[in-house]
Formats: C-alpha cells, structure tokens, sequence
C-alpha cells in the first residue's frame, strides 16, 4: 500500500511538469515556422497539427497534445 500511495506522489508531481512541454513545443514549431520552406499543404498540415496540440493542452490531454506537436516537429524537420 506505501508504494501504491508513493507512486501516486510521485505522479502527481511529475503531471504538471508534463504539461508545461506543451507550450514549448508550440514555440518551437511557431519558430521554425518562421524560416522553414513548406509547401502550402505541408504548412497547412502542421498549423493543424499546432492548433490541435494546442486545444488537447488545454483541455489538460497532455499526451495527446504533445504527440500532435511532435508530429508537426517532425514534419519540419
């Protein structure tokens, strides 16, 4: 039972910690925006990608969020 409610401390300090990636990742992306060389459907592709990241972060969908900006990452890569 201590290492349940441990592992449970240990979680809840850790979430947030998460949740604060997500507006880096938004940064990142806007940043490369600035310089990349994108086709218009590419550069549609990752603002959706932005934008969805960017609406699951608020809605606290933190993994969701992250895995959408990373794939726009990776697309400007």
């Amino acid at each position: 039972m201590r290492t349940l409610l441990a592992s449970a401390f240990v979680f809840a300090l850790v979430c947030p910690g998460f949740a604060n990636q997500c507006p880096t990742l938004v940064k990142q992306i806007d940043e490369k925006l600035q310089t990349a060389q994108l086709s218009d459907a590419d550069k549609a592709k990752i603002m959706e990608l932005r934008n969805s990241g960017e609406q699951q972060h608020a809605a606290g969908d933190h993994a969701a969020s992250e895995a959408s900006l990373n794939e726009a990452l990776a697309m400007l890569d």
